[in-house]
């Protein structure tokens, strides 16, 4: 019979894998490959993507996103994410994951999968000055969009909640800009400044509204196993409270506090985010597959860290 950690275990690692039972396959084909991938080990990317931050950094990013509402449009029209969130929270891993750790062919090979995919997502919004104007998912000011959060919301839970990192913020926008190109993003930020100067330019069209209050009700409580909801109660929290105060005002949400003293949400997210490192294990799949390629083509012994 199945104990309570086992059992715990289990519906962890099936969260993060659309309930797969075992580790999937592209996982395991990272290990694949003839070079060592756009990023070493390292590099900022390895760094923030392998650390246990990007449970928060995934809350942030789909808060942030929701702001937009030619983005939102997309989720609304075209996403079954209310009825099968884990699927969609699956495909976004294996992206992220694949284009940190796989080979260059792979990254470039998942990313022209995930453009011939936005090509049918298609629709109209309205614009804030009343427009109602068409739009595609690779329309050049949705993907800047959703780059932009991205990268904003995985550097500020990093840099809340992780550990320090090489080369600091600059290296992870400058790093993940790779992907922003991959993703047909133009001249996509390379530093800090630049992010937060390009994220400043998107502030006129963002709003809240029906669909942005439907969005945060369900990150608020999404559909998890009884054993994760206290958990990600905390990580919520903490994604609210990594938010720039600017868009958190825009959500309209609020940073927990028991009358004038704030909570100490971060001490609680990183002990969250700790109980969560030992249920997945040390290293994932992902990265124990990129350094075994790594090592067989000699470009390091990278199958040490991984032993």
């Amino acid at each position: 019979m199945e104990n309570i950690l086992a059992r715990w275990r289990r519906e962890l690692r099936g969260t993060f894998s659309a309930n797969s039972a075992t580790v999937p396959q592209w996982e395991l084909d990272l290990e694949k490959g003839d070079d060592g991938g756009y990023f070493a080990p390292d590099s900022a990317a390895w760094a923030v993507h392998g650390s246990m931050t990007t449970l928060v950094a995934g809350i942030h990013a789909l808060l942030l996103q929701a702001l937009h509402p030619g983005a939102m449009a997309g989720v609304h029209d075209h996403s079954d994410y209310k009825s099968d969130p884990l699927a969609r929270l699956a495909g976004t891993i294996r992206w992220i994951y694949t284009v940190t750790y796989g080979d260059t062919s792979a990254a470039r090979e998942t990313s022209n999968k995930v453009r011939s995919i936005h090509n049918f997502i298609t629709g109209t919004y309205q614009r804030n000055n009343g427009d109602e104007v068409p739009y595609t998912a690779n329309d050049p000011d949705l993907l800047r969009w959703v780059h932009l959060a991205f990268t904003e919301a995985f550097l500020a839970s990093h840099k809340s909640l992780g550990a320090a990192f090489p080369g600091g913020p600059n290296a992870y926008v400058a790093d993940w800009a790779v992907a922003g190109e991959l993703m047909g993003v133009d001249n996509p930020p390379v530093t800090e400044a630049q992010l937060y100067e390009q994220l400043d330019t998107f502030t006129p069209e963002l709003r809240y509204d029906q669909r942005v209050v439907d969005t945060v009700a369900f990150l608020r409580n999404p559909p998890l196993p009884r054993s994760q909801k206290g958990g990600y109660k905390i990580l919520f929290a903490a994604a609210v409270d990594t938010l720039p105060a600017e868009y958190r005002a825009l959500l309209r949400l609020h940073t927990p506090r028991w009358g004038p003293f704030s909570l100490p949400i971060r001490q609680g997210a990183k002990l969250v985010l700790a109980v969560v490192h030992l249920g997945l294990g040390k290293i994932g799949p992902s990265e124990r597959s990129a350094r075994a390629r790594r090592s067989r083509l000699g470009l390091e012994d990278s199958l040490r860290k991984a032993g």
